[in-house]
């Protein structure tokens, strides 16, 4: 499977570029195009031999930190990871997540899908941070804080289209709680049982949304803008699917217009003289 560097602007990340400087623009969507096709590898049943695919993938990770990368988003890696000093395993780690992906992993409490949530997640968080220029133990806790908080919002948001690829990501501790188990959710026979689960799962979204803006208050609004608007535009997505009472079939996801919406209010919210 090949890149595609422009992937970004169909996202639901696709604003928080919007105020980027080029240099900086042109790396985060390096980076996402990189997470974009693992993704896709991952997910794709076109793939013919997807973890052959992701072995490729850490390989070449492995020869653009060596300077010798074979590919084109490879040399791009290369580059980008030079100029912001970004780690391998910025890249690394969320090919595990995928692998993880692959073998259809359990998570039996909250705390086993925390180590998945930060390979697919915060690990995607230190990468941004690392491309706008934000280091150390603040921005550990951001990516965590942030990245959590959208996947989450994520697997609540994609739950039945998971359930497509035979994929659970709901902790089975909580399922049980409301006498539901893994193979419910699987065969569709969960019906309305699964609501309070949800409901659960997106208070902790939210605590982690909570904490977040927390955490990017006193820092360099350029800096934060485009993470504010981030996280200000998935919660607005957990929040149109809470207004639906977690009742639905089909993915709710924004409009354009939902998405601009948010990037304005985040400018509005902006203290422009931090």
């Amino acid at each position: 499977m090949k890149a595609d560097i422009s992937s970004y602007k169909k996202s639901s990340f696709g604003p928080a570029f919007l105020f980027l400087s080029k240099r900086r623009r042109e790396a985060l969507a390096v980076y996402y195009a990189f997470c974009r096709l693992m993704d896709d590898i991952a997910d794709e049943p076109t793939v013919q031999d997807p973890q052959k695919e992701l072995d490729f993938w850490r390989e070449e990770i492995e020869r653009a930190f060596a300077g010798r990368a074979g590919t084109a988003l490879g040399r791009d890696i290369q580059k980008i990871s030079q100029e912001f000093d970004m780690p391998q395993d910025r890249f690394l780690l969320l090919i595990e997540g995928m692998e993880a992906d692959l073998q259809g992993k359990r998570y039996a409490t909250f705390d086993e899908l925390t180590g998945y949530l930060w390979r697919v997640a915060g690990i995607v968080g230190l990468a941004t941070l690392d491309i706008l220029g934000v280091k150390g133990p603040q921005a550990q806790e951001l990516a965590q804080q942030l990245g959590f908080a959208v996947q989450t919002t994520n697997i609540i948001r994609d739950v039945y289209d998971d359930v497509l690829l035979k994929r659970v990501y709901l902790p089975e501790d909580l399922l049980q709680k409301y006498g539901l188990s893994r193979e419910d959710i699987l065969t569709g026979t969960c019906g309305e049982k699964i609501v309070p689960v949800l409901e659960e799962l997106a208070e902790r979204s939210k605590m982690f949304y909570c904490a977040a803006s927390q955490t990017m208050q006193g820092q360099p609004w350029h800096k934060m803008l485009p993470c504010r608007i981030m996280g200000l535009v998935y919660r607005a997505n957990l929040a149109k699917i809470e207004k639906a009472k977690f009742c639905f079939t089909r993915t709710i996801k924004l409009t354009k217009f939902e998405k601009l919406l948010n990037c304005i209010y985040a400018l509005f919210k902006t203290d422009f003289n931090n």
